[in-house]
């Protein structure tokens, strides 16, 4: 059964892959789905006996690595947060297979598609499954090239081509953090194998390392080389500027990749490795810091975007942030448990824009949208679902889960966590208003879209539709169903020894005693937000526009995301391109060839050439070439005679 979880997705990608020219465009896609669909009813049973009833196991299938001290087996692990994210894994990638059967019902290339999907969710489950940090490595890098391949699904978009690539190129920067914090990992523990780390962390607590003739902490030096991982795959400030662009590829991509189960890699893998974390003050706290700052300046930013994925996507990142920093003041259950509610209402909001998109024949953005509401009803009244539980308004998904997390912050005690707290819910402001900006200016008001768009609106189909019925029914009900579970007074049974809480940081404990001040104010920013957005963009339409004049400055700067890539385009791009570019003219072709191949080759023609005037054949020029050589030789004879 366990087996057969993981495994599933990796035969359907295979055989859709292989034979889906054999068995066409409707095998392939029954083929991944119910191959999928099972994998996704196995996953509820192996919740029920791992993370309800308690029995948490460990699977070898075979050895993989030995190497002197290096002995790595191929092995599948299943606890409690194993569990909660083969939920999520499969469920939210269920739901996306069976949307793009659907929204790619026009593309020609449906089985590759299909192939690709099924393809990272394997990758996927290896990484959630995985017992030691090669076999994560593994699993982080395959769902690495199976975004690459989604992304750029569409090639013949330059565009898309180019976000895939830098997709690929900025979570190698990550990737390399992680994989410098796996070797620091094995200098200190001897092992990769989580069992075995965990066992030694306590021990290894006061552990120095000497590196450039500097003393240092070595779980500290470990915990933020693998948060650098962390940072790329889940796009946190300073390496984010993949995920909006990664927006080119079709919308169940954007779904299945950026909402719900990639970008959260790298919260999974810091809540696993908690009992590392745990005895790093200065690891937890840069944690805190970036995450915050991630929320509240992805939150900025999708205040002013205009394509409708994009400002999700921007939402994403915020998000992403808000796990972090609950991660960093060690309220790690909250951080899993907004991870899944968020799994939830994020995918119903791409899909739902899928289903905007699909309606507007292939428009995406929101100023050249709106008055569609009543031509897409069961659309529009699942995006306000979604977006009731991404603003956090009692009683969606995202008010228990967010609010927590925002709770567990103040209740941390300390300077990061108040500063996480205070951009949390500024943040929290501006997600209610940006998320509201959406809905209005989509659903709402005059249209905007030429008269042939308009009369084209339409309804998405039920395979489209049934997806965003379940997705919204997590939304609706997740965060109640699993308060107590995750974060309540429930969480030390059900999570067991699935993440290590030490003593010296009691957030959990706290985040039930704080005042209610503190729990309330999420709430009424959210609804402030709410109001603000109505007045300028459904009573005061003419507001934003003079806004953005007035405040122009501002407006570019948050309009470019902080002009971050194009800092990144000064700093990093145009050096390596002008470096390339003088390694290759200068270096390769004028000193390697030039002196190389070319050279010998244009020498040689050189001097060919001017040997071959010699040639000229005439019988006179031999003679005189034949005397001269006779007159040197007697020269030559008579003066050595002497």
């Amino acid at each position: 059964m366990y087996i057969a979880a993981v495994f599933l997705p990796l035969l359907g990608s295979i055989v859709a892959g292989l034979f889906g020219r054999f068995i066409g465009d409707r095998g392939a896609q029954l083929v991944t789905c119910t191959l999928l669909g099972v994998s996704a009813a196995i996953s509820g049973l192996i919740f029920k006996s791992v993370a309800i009833e308690g029995n948490a196991v460990v699977i070898p299938l075979l050895n993989w690595i030995q190497s002197g001290t290096v002995n790595v087996s191929w092995a599948l692990k299943f606890d409690t947060l194993t569990a909660v994210m083969m939920i999520v894994v499969t469920w939210v990638s269920f739901m996306v297979h069976v949307y793009s059967v659907g929204y790619m019902s026009h593309d020609p290339s449906k089985p590759r598609f299909m192939s690709y999907l099924s393809l990272f969710t394997f990758a996927m489950l290896m990484l959630v499954t995985a017992d030691n940090l090669i076999q994560m490595f593994f699993g982080w890098e395959g769902v690495g090239v199976a975004s690459y391949l989604l992304i750029g699904f569409w090639f013949h978009k330059p565009s898309a081509n180019a976000a895939a690539i830098k997709a690929f190129v900025v979570n190698r920067v990550g990737d390399f953090g992680f994989a410098l914090g796996i070797f620091g990992v094995y200098y200190m523990f001897d092992s990769v194998v989580f069992d075995a780390i965990f066992a030694a962390a306590p021990g290894k607590a006061g552990a120095t390392v000497t590196f450039f003739g500097v003393e240092w902490h070595a779980v500290t030096v470990c915990c933020l080389l693998l948060f650098v991982g962390a940072m790329g795959k889940s796009a946190q400030l300073g390496l984010h500027t993949w995920l909006p662009d990664a927006m080119e590829g079709p919308t169940p991509v954007s779904a299945l990749i950026h909402a719900a189960t990639m970008v959260t890699a790298g919260v999974f893998m810091v809540a696993r490795m908690s009992p590392l974390f745990e005895f790093s003050d200065t690891a937890l706290a840069t944690v805190t810091i970036i995450g915050a700052a991630t929320a509240f300046f992805a939150a900025t930013v999708g205040c002013v975007q205009n394509d409708i994925k994009r400002i999700i996507a921007y939402s994403t990142c915020s998000q992403l942030g808000y796990m972090f920093f609950a991660i960093g003041v060690s309220a790690y259950q909250a951080a899993i448990f907004h991870l899944m509610t968020h799994a939830f209402f994020k995918a119903l909001l791409f899909l739902g824009a899928g289903s905007v998109i699909h309606a507007m024949s292939d428009e995406q953005d929101i100023r050249r949208m709106g008055g569609i509401w009543k031509h897409v009803k069961v659309t529009w009244a699942l995006m306000w679902i979604g977006s009731l539980a991404l603003a956090g308004i009692p009683f969606f998904a995202g008010y228990y889960s967010k609010d927590t997390i925002l709770e567990a912050a103040f209740a941390a005690h300390s300077n990061v966590g108040l500063l996480a707290y205070v951009l949390g819910v500024a943040a929290a402001f501006l997600t209610a208003f940006y998320s509201w900006r959406l809905l209005i200016l989509t659903f709402h008001g005059k249209p905007r879209a030429d008269e042939h768009t308009m009369a084209h609106v339409h309804e998405s189909p039920a395979v489209m539709v049934l997806p965003l019925l379940v997705l919204a029914t997590g939304a609706v009900l997740a965060g109640w169903l699993g308060y107590e579970m995750f974060v309540g007074h429930d969480r030390a049974e059900f999570w067991k020894s699935a993440i290590l809480v030490t003593a010296a940081h009691p957030t959990m404990e706290n985040l039930h005693h704080i005042p209610s001040w503190v729990a309330t104010l999420p709430t009424v920013v959210a609804v402030s937000g709410i109001a603000l957005a109505y007045i300028l963009y459904m009573f005061a339409p003419s507001v934003p526009g003079m806004l953005a004049k007035s405040f122009n400055g501002i407006y570019l700067f948050l309009l470019n995301k902080w002009y971050f890539d194009e800092l990144y385009d000064f700093l990093f791009v145009r050096p390596a391109f002008k470096l390339g570019r003088g390694l290759w003219k200068g270096g390769d072709g004028a000193l390697i060839d030039g002196v190389g191949p070319d050279g010998v080759a244009a020498a040689t023609k050189a001097i060919a050439g001017k040997v071959g005037r010699l040639q000229s054949g005439y019988l006179y020029h031999y003679a005189f070439a034949m005397l001269i050589g006779v007159a040197t030789f007697v020269t030559w004879y008579m003066f050595n005679a002497r």
